[in-house]
């Protein structure tokens, strides 16, 4: 039981040690947040989530893996996601500029948003999930090594601190608690940090527009990342 406890929380640190870091869908699900509301946002979160799981069951069944062996499929599903990430880009930058303060969608949780806000958030965020070199790549490498047993050194795996966090968190994989504690840690994330985002933006005039403006930034720059990582594959 001690065991599976600790291989539980393991995978809970894991889960948000991938979550938090900046990125396009943390961008997407702030967008959402401060823009349409909590719901939108978590909302938002659950597709990105929901395509992770997606990838989960892509790699027990090896094609994952089959899509890092064939390059053409891979550069052209980045292409498809940096074209999308610009598209989405236009789409915050547009919502930034209209935006005068926070709205009341995301003052009273996304009960006043309109119907269907908060699916156009879980299908953004889970179309992008799905074209992501970056999600692509960990379920070929430390998701593929989380399913299998062995060893796995978690925070390793951190986006852009990995390296220096080497070794201090090293657990036994193939475990189905570090699976379900991994998305876990994912859940937390994506219930905390939309609610962060709404409670600052309850009290700092023009909150929304400035994290609409930044996650229209973020995209636009992963987008441009992406279509050069395509036509380098492609070309």
């Amino acid at each position: 039981m001690p065991s599976t406890v600790a291989s539980a929380l393991a995978g809970v640190v894991f889960g948000l040690a991938l979550a938090a870091p900046p990125g396009p869908m943390n961008a997407v699900i702030a967008e959402e947040s401060v823009v349409r509301g909590w719901l939108s946002g978590f909302t938002a979160g659950l597709g990105a989530m929901s395509a992770d799981a997606v990838f989960c069951g892509l790699t027990l069944l090896g094609v994952v893996g089959f899509v890092g062996r064939a390059p053409t499929v891979r550069g052209a599903m980045v292409g498809v996601g940096g074209l999308l990430m610009l598209y989405f880009a236009y789409g915050a930058a547009m919502d930034a500029s209209e935006s005068d303060g926070f709205l009341q969608a995301a003052t009273d949780g996304g009960a006043a948003g309109a119907a269907g806000e908060e699916s156009r958030g879980f299908r953004k965020a889970f179309v992008l999930a799905l074209t992501n070199p970056y999600q692509i790549l960990f379920w070929l490498s430390a998701g593929v090594g989380m399913l299998r047993p062995g060893t796995l050194d978690v925070l390793a795996r951190t986006p852009y601190v990995g390296g220096s966090l080497a070794g201090l968190l090293v657990v036994e994989t193939g475990s189905p608690a570090l699976l379900v504690g991994f998305f876990g840690g994912i859940g937390l994330w994506i219930v905390g940090f939309p609610g962060t985002l709404v409670a600052v933006g309850r009290r700092v005039d023009r909150f929304a527009a400035a994290v609409a403006w930044g996650s229209a930034a973020v995209l636009a720059g992963f987008g441009v990342v992406f279509l050069a990582d395509a036509a380098g594959t492609l070309l």
